[in-house]
C-alpha cells in the first residue's frame, strides 16, 4: 500500500477538520465509555460531535477502511463529559460518590436537554450494566442531527507532528449556565479563554519524546480525577 495523501488534516493554512475550545453548536454522532487505566474501573464519557455542514468543507472520512461512506460535513471532535474520570471513591468531606450513578445522571441531563427524556425513563431496569446501557444509547435514542450549543473547555498539547492539538471537556455549570443547552438558550456558559483553556506552555523543543501523541493520553494526575 503506497503513502496516503488524504484525511491529513489541516497544516495551518485551511480550516482544521476538528473543533477546538470555544462555543459550538455541535450534534452528537455517538458516546463512548473510555477506560482510565490509573484508577480501576475508572471511566470518561467521549462525546463524539460534529458541527453543522459547512459549505464547500471536506471533513475526515467516516470510516477510512470504506470510502463508499464519504465523508463528515462539519468539523468533528472528541469531548469528555468531564474533566475527570467517573468512579467509585469518596469525597473529601466523606461523601460516597459512585460511578455507575455518576454517569446516569450525566446521560439523565443530556436527555432531557436534547428532548428524549422519555427514552431514558424507559429504560428503566432494562440494562444489566452501564456499558449495556450506553450501547442501547447509541443504537436507540434518538439524538441523532440533534444540535445543542456547547461550551467546550480544554488544555493544549504538542502532537508528535508539532502542531497544537486539544484535550477537550465540557466545564463545570456556575450560576445557572451549563456546558450544553438548548439553542438559542440563555443557560449556555460563554467560552472563557482564561477560564476554560490551560495554554500549552512554550519550551524550546528539540526532539519529540515516545510520550506525544495526536490523541492525547491523560497523565497520572490529579486533573484528571476528582471528588471534589
Amino acid at each position: 500500500m503506497g503513502i496516503s495523501t488524504k484525511d491529513l488534516g489541516s497544516s495551518g493554512s485551511g480550516m482544521p477538520k476538528t473543533i477546538g475550545t470555544g462555543n459550538h453548536s455541535l450534534k452528537i454522532n455517538s458516546i463512548a465509555l473510555e477506560e482510565y487505566s490509573f484508577i480501576p474501573n475508572a471511566y470518561h464519557i467521549i462525546l463524539n460531535v460534529e458541527t453543522e455542514p459547512i459549505e464547500g468543507f471536506e471533513g475526515f472520512m467516516i470510516d477510512k477502511d470504506d470510502a463508499s461512506k464519504g465523508h463528515y460535513d462539519g468539523q468533528i471532535g472528541r469531548v469528555k463529559a468531564s474533566q475527570y474520570a467517573f468512579a467509585d471513591g469518596n469525597t473529601k468531606s466523606g461523601i460516597a460518590v459512585y460511578r455507575d450513578r455518576s454517569i446516569m445522571m450525566f446521560l439523565q441531563n443530556l436527555c432531557n436537554t436534547l428532548g428524549i427524556n422519555g427514552w431514558f425513563t424507559a429504560q428503566d431496569d432494562k440494562h444489566n450494566t452501564i456499558e449495556d446501557f450506553v450501547a442501547a444509547f447509541n443504537k436507540n435514542a434518538d439524538f441523532q442531527d440533534k444540535y445543542l450549543e456547547f461550551c467546550v473547555a480544554g488544555k493544549e498539547y504538542m502532537s508528535k507532528s508539532g502542531y497544537t492539538n486539544y484535550d477537550m471537556w465540557l466545564p463545570k455549570g456556575d450560576k445557572g449556565k451549563y456546558a450544553f443547552a438548548e439553542p438559542n438558550s440563555n443557560k449556555l456558559l460563554i467560552y472563557n479563554e482564561q477560564i476554560h483553556l490551560k495554554k500549552l506552555e512554550v519550551t524550546d523543543v528539540k526532539t519529540f519524546g515516545k510520550d506525544d501523541d495526536d490523541l492525547n493520553i491523560p497523565g497520572k494526575a490529579s486533573s484528571d480525577f476528582s471528588l471534589d
